[in-house]
């Protein structure tokens, strides 16, 4: 059995140090690590990705920390789900890891053999999620986690990528801190199917329930609609309020996420969401392979003699793209 094989068949058994060691390669872009994804890729399609984002400072890793809890240890006669924690950190400028530890503040959830926690730096990536992050998902699918959790690190507009990820994303808030109209205007409501106030014990919540209730009533975005020929209703996102620091509302919150995960099976959003994140992710890959084909096509004498050109303003940046893109056929001598 080669090591490639090993590696796979361990991840599919549970095994964590081997998955651990899957994580790295997928995070480092090893060729081993794609490969792996490669073999995995058929076992992958069952767990129920949720996503959570939101302001920083409104408790994200708290919020996800009872979330883990709740769903290990029901107490509505569900059963117990094994869950997996991808925190997405801002990446240090010094080293390129992760310097957020959000395992620290998860230490209730140590020793859990139900329980994986992975964090991950951003790397600059738009949204806080890496490319890798794609990939890291995909291999705890296939590792038969029923529910992974991505919690990103709240840097703003950019966080709707996060939509394309996972099947339910939980928007986060906190009152009084005014975020209520930047999400608004980030446009971050339109991504959220399950929308919290954390902090529910701080002051000025009930006029953010107010604000945003206010804006969820103006119109249901189309991401929220069941599949094409549904005669179903439309999710409307529940506002829920949180004190996750006292394990209050959690349970409310954890139903929710089972209610909008039977509303997308119910209406055929499941299998279209999905198709929405498989072919995102189907074009971003095409992009970066046919990138760099081109850089290996390209010489850095053209490449630079191009820029000159540009620099001079002889040609535009999009004339230049065209024609390092689609070079001239060699004329015919004679």
């Amino acid at each position: 059995m080669t090591g490639k094989q090993d590696l796979v068949e361990s991840v599919l058994a549970g095994k964590r140090l081997p998955l651990a060691r899957l994580l790295t390669l997928v995070e480092n872009d090893a060729p081993e690590g794609r490969a792996a994804l490669d073999q995995l890729f058929t076992h992958t399609g069952r767990a129920h990705l949720i996503g959570v984002t939101g302001s920083p400072g409104s408790g994200k890793s708290s919020l996800v920390n009872q979330i883990a809890l709740a769903l290990r240890n029901p107490t509505d006669g569900k059963p117990a789900r094994s869950v997996a924690i991808v925190a997405v950190d801002p990446t240090s400028p010094f080293t390129g890891g992760a310097v957020l530890g959000d395992r620290v503040r998860m230490r209730d959830l140590a020793g859990d053999p139900g329980i994986f926690i992975r964090s991950m730096a951003s790397r600059g990536a738009l949204g806080g999620l890496s490319r890798a992050t794609t990939g890291v998902v995909q291999a705890l699918d296939a590792a038969g986690f029923d529910i992974v959790l991505v919690e990103t690190v709240g840097a703003g507009q950019s966080e709707v990528d996060i939509a394309r990820l996972a099947h339910t994303t939980l928007v986060i808030e906190a009152p009084g801190m005014g975020d209520d109209i930047q999400a608004i205007k980030a446009g971050i409501l339109e991504i959220a199917d399950i929308l919290v106030i954390n902090k529910a014990d701080h002051p000025g919540v009930d006029s953010t329930v107010r604000a945003l209730r206010a804006m969820l009533e103006l119109g249901h975005p189309t991401h929220h609609r069941a599949a094409a020929g549904s005669t179903a209703v439309l999710w409307i996102p529940p506002v829920l309020q949180t004190i996750a620091t006292k394990s209050e509302g959690i349970g409310e919150l954890v139903d929710a996420i089972y209610r909008h995960a039977a509303y997308l099976h119910e209406t055929g959003a499941w299998q279209l969401r999905d198709r929405i994140r498989l072919q995102s992710e189907l074009e971003q890959l095409v992009q970066l392979e046919l990138t760099a084909r081109w850089q290996d096509s390209v010489s850095p004498e053209l490449l630079q003699a191009t820029l000159s050109m540009i620099e001079a303003r002889q040609i535009s940046p999009y004339q230049a793209a065209i024609q390092l893109t689609h070079p001239l056929p060699e004329p015919h001598s004679g």
